[in-house]
């Protein structure tokens, strides 16, 4: 056998440093993190803000936030469980739901520094580019603050044409952020590629059919001409939620849902339920009239009379 050189020696070993957790857990890309929080020397203090998006199996969450040495923190956060409020309990997930949740982020966030009146945003939506800056830029009126400029974060996810996370960032550039971007990754968008001055092309209104759920609502009426059956299967929810909202299509819904968010954007405050449980016998009664077992701890004087009547018991078993 020739000779098989030891890599992983001792020498390795004491030298080697274990990557941080977050990375290990394959949470967090810090080579795009260190780039989205690191702030210029020249602006000493000024926090570096992040527009955060991130979508799970039920729900888009979306947060602007900014890094500290003890940790991020957050400015103000949306996530779509909160459309429930006014009537969507559907389609969560979906394009046009990122962009209702960036919309409502937006308008919490420009309420929170003061801006919400000086930047209202698009007033009409028709899925063309808009950025707040270049709106500032390009008026005769004049402006005493700048708009609100957040940097897109979408960690770990593909930035794909048509992602939901820029249904995200076109809600909040629709109500008045400003995210640097272009609208190439848009639905509707095609990057050509190569040549770094050629744009791109970009239909904006396949971005507003997308916006408006226009596309699912062409989906279900082709359904329910072709199969009412699965029609009603696939469907179900959205039916009993259109009904429940008084409104015949998925785009009336959403005009709805834009009108509220833009009319009373607040998170409602938490209220403070007292719980209380009650013990009957070995079970626990919780508020929400929940059971669950739980043995009561025995006193000393309790234990020992215990142990005392087990003798009792054992020694009478004896007798007989």
């Amino acid at each position: 056998m020739g000779f098989v050189k030891v890599v992983k020696n001792k020498a390795y070993y004491k030298r080697y440093q274990v990557k941080f957790r977050r990375r290990r857990e394959g949470k967090t890309d810090y080579y795009a993190r260190v780039r989205l929080s690191t702030q210029d020397k020249n602006k000493y203090n000024t926090p570096k803000y992040r527009m955060v998006v991130r979508i799970t199996n039920t729900k888009v969450i979306c947060q602007v936030a900014y890094a500290s040495i003890i940790g991020d923190k957050v400015l103000a956060q949306a996530n779509s469980a909160e459309l429930s409020k006014w009537g969507l309990k559907c389609g969560l997930t979906n394009y046009a739901a990122a962009y209702c949740t960036g919309l409502l982020l937006s308008r919490r966030v420009l309420k929170t520094v003061g801006l919400e009146k000086t930047f209202t945003g698009v007033s009409e939506i028709t899925g063309d580019y808009y950025d707040a800056h270049d709106e500032m830029e390009n008026s005769d009126k004049e402006y005493r603050r700048k708009p609100f400029k957040a940097v897109l974060d979408i960690g770990l996810a593909r930035t794909t044409t048509g992602a939901r996370i820029f249904g995200a960032l076109k809600g909040a550039c629709d109500g008045g952020l400003h995210v640097p971007h272009s609208e190439t990754r848009f639905p509707g968008g095609v990057s050509k590629g190569g040549d770094e001055d050629d744009e791109g092309e970009f239909d904006p209104e396949v971005h507003r059919k997308h916006i408006m759920g226009v596309h699912v609502q062409e989906y279900m009426d082709l359904l329910k001409s072709e199969d009412a059956d699965k029609y009603q299967r696939q469907f179900g929810k959205w039916i009993q939620n259109l009904k429940e909202m008084k409104v015949s299509t998925v785009e009336e819904a959403y005009k709805k849902i834009h009108a509220e968010i833009k009319k009373n954007p607040d998170q409602p405050k938490p209220t403070n339920k007292k719980h209380t449980n009650e013990r009957q016998g070995q079970t626990i009664v919780t508020t929400g009239g929940v059971k669950y077992h739980h043995e009561k701890r025995l006193t000393r004087d309790e234990r020992k009379a215990r142990i005392a009547a087990k003798i009792q018991e054992a020694a009478a078993k004896l007798a007989a």
